[in-house]
């Protein structure tokens, strides 16, 4: 019976107890799915408040992380944040870029069918330019033209809510990669079912289209 973005507060202290769950465990990179490019079709009031939770997190938790030796990314259009998110966020990616430890991959503003159609502007530009032969082009040089030239691919996605679709997320990256869905909802999402995924995930035979 409460608004919407009671949920959306909630699920804010999901994200510091999975962070630090995933960090427990030895996780290399966690990438959360924050707020995607059709999520600006949201009433503005949830836009307004969602952008303004992400300063309220970074606010929070950026000593903490950083103590932890934590290294925040983020990928998505950072050009079309309100300012003062962008600034928030800018402050969290330099302060923690010398970091060694687990990588906090934060996708806002993300969309994986934009990110591909920059990817493929960015190729053709260069073939316009004489840059580029076409023979050339790969699956490896296409990757390093996405926002996530820098990281693995996931190797599990964990889909929260009871929702069994992607919601345009990482679609290249995640061709291989494991499939965990759970009908809990995010903000009810414990480090217990995380667990309970890696679990699962490490129970897995991963042939990558091959034979084990």
């Amino acid at each position: 019976g409460l608004p919407r973005v009671a949920g959306h507060r909630a699920g804010m202290k999901t994200v510091k107890e999975i962070t630090t769950a995933a960090d427990d465990a030895g996780v290399s990179v966690l990438t959360l799915y924050a707020f995607s490019t059709e999520n600006w079709k949201r009433p503005t009031y949830e836009v307004k408040f969602l952008m303004e939770l992400a300063v309220e997190f970074i606010g929070l938790e950026l000593a903490e992380l950083n103590r932890k030796n934590v290294r925040i990314q983020i990928i998505g259009d950072e050009s079309a944040l309100p300012d003062i998110t962008r600034r928030a966020i800018t402050e969290a990616v330099i302060k923690t870029q010398a970091n060694t430890g687990m990588t906090l991959n934060i996708a806002l503003n993300y969309g994986s069918r934009t990110e591909m159609t920059e990817a493929v502007r960015k190729i053709a530009s260069e073939v316009a330019e004489g840059k580029l032969n076409p023979a050339d082009i790969s699956e490896e040089l296409f990757s390093e033209h996405l926002l996530t030239s820098q990281l693995p691919d996931p190797d599990l996605l964990i889909r929260t809510s009871g929702e069994i679709r992607l919601s345009n997320f990482l679609l290249w990256q995640l061709a291989y990669t494991e499939l965990w869905f759970t009908d809990v909802y995010w903000p009810d999402f414990t480090r217990e079912l995380f667990f309970q995924a890696l679990s699962d995930y490490k129970g897995r035979g991963r042939r990558f289209g091959g034979l084990l």
